[in-house]
């Protein structure tokens, strides 16, 4: 099961999600929280495996809540469910330590998928919340004379996971298997040195990693 924790200030958004993860079979509400301190509070007596967490909460907002848990529970996922899709939100949610990033908008089933997603190590980031990054961060581009750490093969695993995509679905896309997929991910990381897949994505946006090597 996955133990989910629900941090939000709205009682009517918090009764919605709870209504309709309760019908996840593979999902277990564990709990619920008001603000940002409750949910830091919450975590450590609860240890959810996934935080929905909204961002603009009294007491403690959702980007410093979700700092403090990072620091001190790094497995835990925490999803962003949030009305903003701005840069000013975006950002500095998802260098503070989310692992996804969706509005609240979000169809359900979308939802329940997106947490499944972060439970198997995968970014889940809503379209307007990738552009944001685009626009943050310039491609740098590397001189003549510089060589990225990555291979070509990589590269091309490294544009897909950006936009999102399964190991399944990479495999399929690149014609390797799922195994092959996951090696591959585990040299970017240790090469990029970053510790999950948006970290990867928000590296490959900085470098111009984006598309494929065509290698």
């Amino acid at each position: 099961m996955i133990r989910v924790l629900i941090a939000d200030d709205h009682h009517v958004v918090r009764r919605g999600l709870m209504f309709f993860l309760k019908t996840q079979k593979d999902m277990d509400i564990v709990g619920e929280a008001t603000n940002g301190k409750e949910a830091m509070e919450l975590t450590q007596s609860l240890k959810p495996d996934v935080i929905l967490m909204d961002l603009v909460m009294p007491v403690m907002d959702g980007i410093e809540a979700t700092k403090l848990i990072k620091s001190t529970n790094p497995e835990i996922q925490i999803l962003m469910l949030t009305s903003f899709s701005d840069r000013d939100h975006v950002i500095p949610a998802l260098k503070a330590g989310a692992a996804g990033y969706q509005l609240k908008d979000i169809e359900p089933d979308d939802l329940a998928d997106a947490i499944r997603k972060l439970m198997r190590g995968e970014n889940t980031i809503h379209p307007e919340a990738t552009t944001q990054l685009e626009k943050e961060w310039e491609p740098v581009v590397p001189s003549p004379h510089e060589e990225h750490p990555l291979t070509p093969r990589e590269q091309d695993v490294l544009s897909e996971l950006t936009k999102g995509k399964s190991n399944r679905e990479i495999a399929s896309s690149l014609f390797v298997t799922e195994k092959t997929v996951k090696t591959h991910i585990s040299n970017i990381f240790a090469k990029l040195h970053v510790q999950d897949r948006t970290q990867a994505a928000l590296y490959a946006v900085k470098h111009g990693l984006t598309e494929p090597s065509g290698r």
